[in-house]
């Protein structure tokens, strides 16, 4: 019943503004004020922004903090397969009693006023986070940063800088790279610290410029701070104040090493926090992540695929994203055969994400992404397959996708990747 109320205002926030997003601060602004401005009552705030990994560095951080015995509130975004993952309050997913409380009082103090989704929940957050007890809040950003209703602060102890690639294109003037950085970096605050993530070249380059007036103080990776992978066992993370010896972290793919060493990075330039060696390396080892290279080993997805099948999971939607998952495909060493399923939104970079797979796949499956509106249609997604020299067929479901690769080839790898709205999909289908 509760998740039947819940369902039916979340629609109602979408009719607020014609709109899903309307890049401005001045509706979110105004609705927090109309709320008593809560965003003014959080303190220890890190933000997080960038185009890949943020919900890898959110996931780490927060382990990282818990262990140390600290609270820790998390706004992240989208959500995978419920919407209350969305808000994390004092080491707990918001419960579904409590959500509805939250939204019907928003939504009662909003009184109809236009509003895009995005702001509202944002709002939310920040109404919940402020009556909420905990020692740091983590926000990952949302679209961009410099117009996001998540840039509504005064102070923090930190800003994140994740990877930046091209993403989202279509919501800036020219679309370009140059664009991207400064929607992203221009407008961190200052006084505090900027952590800056492993970056390619030319982007560091640029984001260096963005932010070359801030006041804060950086730490950038390969100056400050740094990782080197030892084995299939571990590696080593070092930085001014020392080495560290890790164990691997419960995250798959060499490229999350990076993000958890730029989690790691973070906590030990924040004196205010006890966090130990220990801490880290224990912490490391039991990060909680969805979505993100997951293997599914058991689940009604199962009855579909052969014993032999592997089933593996990953929200990855844009060229770097694919870049960083196709290392992780090349360094199974396995000589079976990788058929992936594939759903992507209508907004992104569909030909340069497929090419990337080139040589690495053997076939796509393309399918339109239930429950969403704005999805590039899978037949349309699947001649861009063909175009790009991978064999490549539409199917009516996941479910007749699953069937129709077991029966090819019941020892396959089943890889889904694309959208995170995907990823959603078949794990709430598992």
């Amino acid at each position: 019943m509760k998740l039947m109320k819940i369902q039916k205002i979340l629609k109602r926030l979408l009719q607020l503004h014609p709109k899903s997003i309307d890049l401005s601060l001045h509706r979110i602004k105004r609705l927090l004020k109309d709320l008593g401005n809560p965003e003014k009552k959080i303190k220890n705030v890190i933000q997080v922004v960038g185009t890949n990994g943020k919900y890898s560095f959110c996931s780490t951080i927060r382990a990282i903090f818990e262990t140390a015995g600290y609270k820790v509130s998390m706004n992240v975004s989208p959500s995978l397969r419920k919407f209350n993952e969305r808000y994390y309050f004092s080491g707990k997913f918001i419960s579904d009693n409590k959500l509805l409380k939250l939204l019907t009082e928003v939504e009662k103090i909003n009184n109809g006023k236009k509003i895009t989704f995005h702001e509202f929940i944002c709002a939310c957050f920040f109404l919940e986070a402020s009556r909420t007890k905990s020692d740091i809040n983590i926000l990952e950003a949302g679209l961009f940063f410099r117009l996001d209703a998540s840039n509504v602060l005064k102070r923090n102890i930190c800003s994140v800088i994740m990877p930046i690639d091209i993403d989202h294109k279509d919501f800036l003037k020219k679309g370009t790279i140059n664009e991207i950085v400064y929607e992203k970096c221009s407008h961190l605050l200052g006084g505090s610290k900027i952590i800056i993530s492993e970056q390619k070249k030319n982007i560091l380059k640029k984001i260096k410029k963005n932010i070359s007036s801030n006041s804060s103080k950086k730490f950038i990776f390969g100056k400050d701070y740094r990782y080197i992978i030892k084995n299939t066992k571990g590696f080593i993370y070092s930085d001014k104040i020392g080495s560290i010896n890790l164990p691997l972290p419960n995250l798959l793919g060499d490229f999350q090493i990076s993000n958890v060493s730029t989690a790691i990075a973070t906590v030990r330039n924040l004196k205010q926090f006890k966090i130990s060696n220990f801490h880290i390396k224990h912490a490391i080892t039991k990060i909680k992540s969805e979505g993100r290279l997951q293997k599914i080993t058991k689940g009604n997805l199962r009855k579909y695929v052969s014993e032999k099948n592997q089933i593996l999971i990953d929200g990855a939607h844009n060229p770097l994203g694919a870049i960083a998952v196709k290392k992780y495909l090349e360094n199974l060493n396995s000589r079976r055969k990788i058929f992936m399923i594939l759903g992507m939104m209508a907004n992104k970079e569909h030909k340069k994400f497929i090419k990337i797979f080139k040589g690495k796949v053997d076939s796509i499956i393309t399918l339109n992404i239930p429950n969403q509106t704005n999805f590039m249609n899978k037949d349309k997604l699947s001649k861009i397959a063909q175009s790009c020299g991978i064999p490549s067929k539409s199917e009516i479901s996941i479910k007749a996708a699953f069937k129709r690769i077991a029966k090819e080839n019941n020892n396959a790898i089943i890889f889904c990747t694309g959208s995170l709205y995907l990823a959603g999909e078949i794990l709430n289908l598992n």
